[in-house]
């Protein structure tokens, strides 16, 4: 399976990216030539890896007949301070609200996308100190 996504230079530090015909602008802050017009690039990787572990964690628990009211995932990540700044340590944090909600199964599913399903986590714990936590609120 093959994956393509084109970026394209605006001005300045501004880049509009196109994924799937969703547009996407990137830019860089002031202080760094950019105008602030979007959000930075590396913030994209938490969020890819959100998606990702978040997507599977719902379908995991629908097959396990677990359905929370709220589920959140929040990402806390540690960067390097020296070129090139690069996440070094990387928190996932799931969020749950509802009722009947098994710790063990919340528990299967995170492990499960994780360990086997979610592709970006996969590629990023070769390469990236991973943590997690489950919090029921």
């Amino acid at each position: 399976m093959k994956s393509e996504v084109n970026v394209k230079w605006n001005d300045k530090m501004s880049f509009e990216g196109d994924i799937d015909g969703h547009k996407i602008e990137i830019d860089a802050l002031p202080e760094s030539g950019g105008e602030g017009k979007g959000p930075r690039p590396k913030p994209f990787m938490l969020l890819a890896l959100a998606g990702c572990t978040g997507m599977d964690v719902i379908s995991i628990l629908r097959k396990m007949r677990v359905e929370p009211d709220y589920f959140n995932i929040k990402i806390e990540a540690e960067a390097s301070e020296e070129h090139p700044k690069k996440y070094t340590e990387i928190t996932v944090i799931y969020q749950f609200k509802g009722k009947d909600l098994p710790q063990d199964k919340l528990e299967k599913a995170v492990s499960l996308s994780e360990e086997k399903y979610c592709g970006v986590s996969a590629v990023y714990r070769k390469a990236i100190k991973m943590n997690n936590r489950i919090e029921i609120l």
